[in-house]
């Protein structure tokens, strides 16, 4: 009989240019193998969580929410959360490694582990080089909390390895545990991993050497041949480890903020004051019986679905503007609103058309409507720093947008990673055109001078058709804010932006 296994240490694809999976082919291959459990540990990141949080929630998969991080003083480490207290930490120490360096990079000290990170536990994952020292102060910080991470991966003697850190782990009061060190959900997406080792080291795969990883074994193995790797006890470590990791991305609530309202009001009260106000200017000459009776029953639905916060805090944003003469338009479907008519959101008069308000906002879709407000390119920046200053980089960012590989870059990075010449592969990223999509036909790359049966080219295809879709870097969506009542960072990661002044967080626009 096979005994259970959870992995503990798992990149997907969010770490850019090192995982080779996406997180949700590493939940599904979890699943098929019989895992327990599963824990995301990108490196400094939760931006994969939500597309493995998905994929794991349909297949009734346990979701271990963790992130690596690597010292800039100290050992690497796996951090895992293990509850809606000890996310929020992990978060929060995300945020401020990331917004302590430039972007896409971060800096933590062991100074930022000083309290311990509270509601999480830790896993060194050690090196040839790992002094005992290391092992003692993380069995002091984590007291009962934290564990030597054994990663046997068919490395030139394994039992030797496993019999070395056994020696560490007993001297430091340290216990055990195995974990895989995984990049990717199948063996055969070990080429990919070369391949996007050499676009992050910008350098050939022939020429990385030790650089690389010497064989396919940092994936998601067959739980038969783990048991016969790892002794008992520490597969059952895994268990005892994911039994404490009982966070769920579901225990998430979003809380609008509070400064919109006025004093002495509630936000029924305060939307119904500004809608009526609105109203009086809009008809100066006295609002029809049919207009009231839509604004009657838009405030009614808006209440039932405790809506107003929202409506309040895109009236607030386009007061300022046009309080500072930033030219703003409200557009789409808060084109049916007469709310949003009567805010100043929007510049149409619903009752002078045959509107349908559902398409704004429904009690069936359970989400808040979607209100789209243009502002003039030149002083749009004015309006963003506006929310910045009055939420705070606490409690305001940019809403992320991950840049994924299209056929052109891939191609252009892949070759480049094979070791062809710069221009070879700006000759193959030539013929490429957007019509392609995402197939690179024979005659394009006959175009180019290559020959598509040429097996060097052959694999340079493969690669490509794999990496299309891949994440490439975490860029800003600047059509969206998130803005939370208490500290955003506890919610999602916050890191800077590759522009001054500006911040965003983890997730993607689509992930939100």
């Amino acid at each position: 009989m096979l005994p259970s296994y959870a992995e503990l240490h798992c990149l997907s694809n969010f770490t850019f240019l090192r995982g080779a999976s996406h997180p949700q082919e590493l939940v599904e291959r979890a699943a098929q193998l019989g895992y327990s459990a599963l824990a995301l540990t990108d490196e400094c990141s939760l931006a994969g969580v939500v597309r493995a949080h998905v994929a794991a929630r349909a297949l009734s998969l346990p979701l271990i929410i963790g992130s690596e991080i690597q010292l800039a003083d100290g050992p690497k480490l796996v951090l895992l959360a293990t509850n809606h207290q000890g996310y929020g930490n992990l978060s929060e120490l995300i945020t401020h490694g990331r917004r302590a360096a430039d972007k896409g990079h971060y800096h933590l000290t062991r100074a930022d582990l000083a309290n311990g990170l509270p509601d999480c536990l830790a896993l060194l994952i050690p090196d040839a080089t790992t002094p005992l020292a290391d092992l003692i102060w993380l069995a002091d910080l984590f007291p009962q909390r934290a564990w030597l991470a054994v990663e046997l991966t068919r490395g030139p003697n394994d039992a030797a390895e496993l019999q070395r850190l056994q020696t560490l782990g007993a001297a430091a009061g340290l216990p055990l545990v195995a974990t895989g060190d995984v990049h990717m959900h199948v063996r055969a997406r070990h080429a990919l991993q070369d391949a996007l080792s050499a676009i992050r080291l910008g350098k050939p795969v022939a020429e990385l050497g030790l650089a690389l990883h010497p064989n396919a074994e940092r994936h998601l193995r067959a739980i038969g041949r783990i048991a016969h790797i790892y002794p008992p006890e520490l597969l059952a470590a895994t268990l005892t480890i994911a039994q404490r990791c009982r966070f769920s991305l579901d225990e998430l609530r979003y809380e609008y903020p509070e400064e919109i309202i006025a004093p002495g009001e509630t936000p029924a009260s305060y939307l119904r004051k500004l809608c009526e106000a609105g109203l009086a200017t809009r008809y100066p000459h006295g609002a029809t019986e049919h207009v009231r009776g839509l604004l009657e029953k838009e405030l009614a639905l808006i209440t039932e679905l405790n809506y107003e916060a929202y409506f309040l805090t895109v009236y607030d944003i386009v007061h300022f503007a046009r309080s500072q003469n930033i030219l703003c338009q409200g557009r789409g479907s808060a084109a049916n609103s007469v709310v949003c008519f009567c805010l100043g959101i929007t510049e149409v008069d619903p009752s002078r058309m045959q509107v349908l308000f559902e398409r704004f906002i429904s009690k069936e879709r359970n989400e808040p409507p979607d209100i789209d407000v243009d502002f003039e390119h030149q002083r749009r920046e004015e309006v963003m720093q506006y929310i910045f200053a009055k939420y705070g980089r606490e409690r305001a960012a940019i809403t992320g947008a991950v840049h994924t590989y299209r056929p052109k870059g891939a191609l252009r990075d892949v070759a480049k990673a094979l070791g062809f010449s710069l221009d070879q592969a700006d000759s193959l990223a030539g013929v490429m055109a957007w019509w392609d999509k995402r197939e690179i036909q024979d005659a394009r790359l006959r175009e180019a001078g290559f020959d598509p049966s040429n097996a060097r080219v052959q694999r340079l295809i493969t690669l490509v058709h794999e990496v299309l879709g891949f994440p490439r870097h975490l860029s800003q969506h600047t059509g969206g804010f998130v803005i939370d009542r208490r500290r955003l960072s506890r919610l999602v990661p916050i890191e800077n932006a590759a522009m001054p002044e500006r911040t965003v967080i983890q997730w993607d626009k689509d992930d939100l």
